[in-house]
């Protein structure tokens, strides 16, 4: 039996889904939003996705590309994930050794790869030659067990309201969002400096559920948010939970988080999930008042070129 790597098709959709759900069932994967991600992807990305096939099954998959949304040049990412019941195949090295050679043209100097923290994985990359860097986690919550903290009444002057609130006008959005986008803990800082682009690739991404994003606005200002991605079943994702750097300290980002993961569960879902950098304490403080509790670690690792 043969392994090949190629370049993703419609048709790998559902096969595409049905290996990142087993190799990493922590993440909201649809295949709306693989296709969506395809191609919405900003040209300066060189994006592509690769798949691993054996036999017309496929068994692998890898996200590739250029970190176009950093200020410094040369990051790029790759992302192999395997079927867990397919590996040792060789599928992980032809979908590495693809991205790898594909990157080089593109000008990369470092490549970044999230690697699940197991013995298995973390071997895996240290033979490819890469290092490890910072830990993060993916949490869990129940949110079926109805263990949510109460909902919280907003003090005065402040006022909770959702993405779906601002369809006319969402830069004031995007405008919360780059900036505490830009204080992540990350190995490749992005700037999000270009609204058109975070409309084509962001507000109008399908996983994003505008009804369950919540944002608090104070004397008409957006200043903390909470953002929600669901796979339109029973998964709740936060995407992203900021606060503006002039209202910190102020307990917003639990107000939003708390208001959306309410919203969740009213609608139906039952599992709520979040990623967070094992450095970022005030967040995992957040998570941890609301009873997530950490299922996955992942390790950032990375390859210089040259």
């Amino acid at each position: 039996m043969t392994v090949i790597v190629r370049d993703f098709r419609p048709a790998d959709a559902e096969g595409w889904v049905r290996v990142r759900r087993a190799a990493l069932p922590y993440m909201i994967t649809t295949p709306e939003q693989v296709a969506f991600d395809l191609a919405a992807a900003p040209a300066g990305r060189r994006f592509r996705l690769l798949v691993a096939e054996e036999d017309g099954e496929i068994i692998g998959t890898a996200q590739v590309g250029l970190a176009h949304d950093s200020p410094e040049p040369g990051q790029a990412f790759c992302n192999p994930y395997t079927h867990p019941e397919r590996t040792g195949r060789g599928a992980g090295s032809l979908l590495l050794r693809t991205a790898e050679e594909y990157l080089a043209l593109a000008g990369a100097t470092e490549v970044h790869a999230w690697v699940l923290d197991t013995p298995g994985d973390r071997a895996f990359a240290a033979r490819h030659g890469y290092t490890p860097g910072r830990p993060a986690h993916f949490l869990h919550l129940d949110l079926a067990g109805g263990g949510l903290p109460p909902r919280q009444e907003p003090p005065a002057g402040v006022e909770l309201r959702t993405a779906a609130d601002f369809a006319d006008d969402p830069r004031p959005l995007f405008e919360a969002d780059a900036e505490t986008t830009a204080d992540e803990p990350s190995d490749t800082p992005a700037l999000l400096d270009d609204y058109e682009e975070w409309l084509a690739g962001t507000w109008r991404d399908p996983g994003l559920d505008r009804d369950l994003t919540s944002v608090v606005v104070a004397d008409g200002e957006v200043v903390a948010f909470s953002a929600a991605r669901t796979d339109g079943v029973d998964r709740y994702w936060s995407g992203m939970t900021g606060t503006r750097r002039a209202h910190r300290g102020r307990g917003f980002a639990k107000l939003a988080k708390n208001d959306s993961l309410h919203r969740a569960r009213a609608a139906g879902y039952t599992d709520a999930y979040t990623g967070n950098d094992a450095a970022n304490a005030p967040m995992l403080a957040v998570n941890r008042w609301f009873g997530y509790e950490i299922c996955a670690t992942e390790v950032r690792h990375v390859r210089r070129f040259g």
